[in-house]
C-alpha cells in the first residue's frame, strides 16, 4: 500500500513538471510578444518569430489547447503571415464557445481577412463578432472602415467601367467616322472616275467627229467630174433657152415692124 502511494506521488511530480514545462514555453512566448508589441516604432519580426517557436513548443504537448492556439495565431498575424493566421482564427472561432472569446476570434479573422484585401469576407466576420458581442467599439469601427473601402472599390469599379464605355464609343465613333470618310473617298473616286470616262468618250466622240467631218467633206474625182458634167449642162440649157428668147424676140420684132 505505501509502495502504491508513493508511485501515485511520483507520478502526480512528473505530470505538474511536464505541466509546469509547458507553460514555461508558454510564458516565453508572451514575454517575446508583449515585448515587440512594446516597440510601437518597428515590427520586430524576430521576437514574434521566437514567441510562434515557444508557443508551438507547448503546442506539441497540449495541440488542442485553444489559448496557447490563439497565441499562435495572433504570433502569425504580427508577422504578416495573413493566410496561415486567418486559417488559425477560423478554427478558433468555431471551436471557442464563450461569445466573448468567439467575438474576439471573429474580429481577428476579419483583420487578417482585410489585410488580404478579402473585403466582403472581412465584413461578414466583423458582423459575425458583433451577433457575439455587440457591444465591441473597436470591431464596429473596423466594420464601418471595411464598408467604406467597399464602397470605395465600387466606385472604381464603376469609375472605370465608364471610362472603358468611353474608350469604347471613341473608338466606335472613330471608327465609323473612318468608315465614313472611306466610303466618302470612295463615292468620290467613283464619280471622278465617271467624269474622267465621261470626258474621255467626249474626246473619243469629237476625235471621231473630226475625222468623219473630212470624209464627208472629201468628194471623189468621179463624183467631182459628174458635178462638173451636170454644171457644164445646166449652164449649155441655160444658154440655148437664152438663145430662143432672143430668136423668139426677133421674130416679134419683124413681124411687128411688117404691119
Amino acid at each position: 500500500m505505501r509502495r502504491t502511494i508513493i508511485l501515485s506521488i511520483l507520478m502526480a511530480i512528473s505530470v505538474a513538471g511536464i505541466a509546469q514545462n509547458e507553460r514555461k514555453h508558454v510564458r516565453a512566448g508572451n514575454k517575446l510578444f508583449m515585448e515587440a508589441v512594446r516597440d510601437t516604432m518597428r515590427i520586430d519580426s524576430v521576437k514574434f518569430s521566437n514567441a510562434e517557436t515557444e508557443y508551438r513548443k507547448a503546442l506539441n504537448k497540449r495541440p488542442n489547447d485553444l489559448k496557447w492556439n490563439y497565441n499562435l495565431a495572433d504570433a502569425l498575424y504580427k508577422q504578416q503571415r495573413f493566410e496561415e493566421a486567418e486559417n488559425k482564427f477560423t478554427e478558433l472561432a468555431e471551436k471557442l464557445e464563450a461569445p466573448v472569446e468567439k467575438a474576439r476570434a471573429n474580429h481577428n479573422l476579419g483583420n487578417t481577412q482585410l489585410m488580404q484585401q478579402k473585403i466582403d469576407e472581412s465584413i461578414e466576420s466583423y458582423k459575425q463578432a458583433l451577433r457575439e458581442n455587440p457591444s465591441d467599439i473597436e470591431t464596429k469601427y473596423n466594420l464601418a472602415y471595411a464598408q467604406m473601402l467597399k464602397k470605395m472599390q465600387q466606385q472604381q469599379q464603376q469609375q472605370q467601367q465608364q471610362n472603358q464605355n468611353q474608350d469604347q464609343n471613341k473608338d466606335q465613333n472613330k471608327d465609323q467616322q473612318q468608315q465614313n470618310q472611306d466610303q466618302n473617298q470612295d463615292k468620290n473616286q467613283d464619280q471622278n472616275k465617271d467624269q474622267q470616262q465621261n470626258q474621255d468618250q467626249n474626246k473619243d466622240q469629237q476625235k471621231q467627229n473630226q475625222q468623219q467631218q473630212p470624209q464627208q467633206n472629201k468628194i471623189s474625182k468621179q463624183d467631182a467630174e459628174q458635178l462638173l458634167q451636170a454644171l457644164q449642162n445646166d449652164e449649155r440649157d441655160i444658154q440655148e433657152k437664152v438663145k430662143k428668147e432672143k430668136a423668139a424676140k426677133a421674130k416679134r420684132t419683124r413681124t411687128e415692124k411688117e404691119w
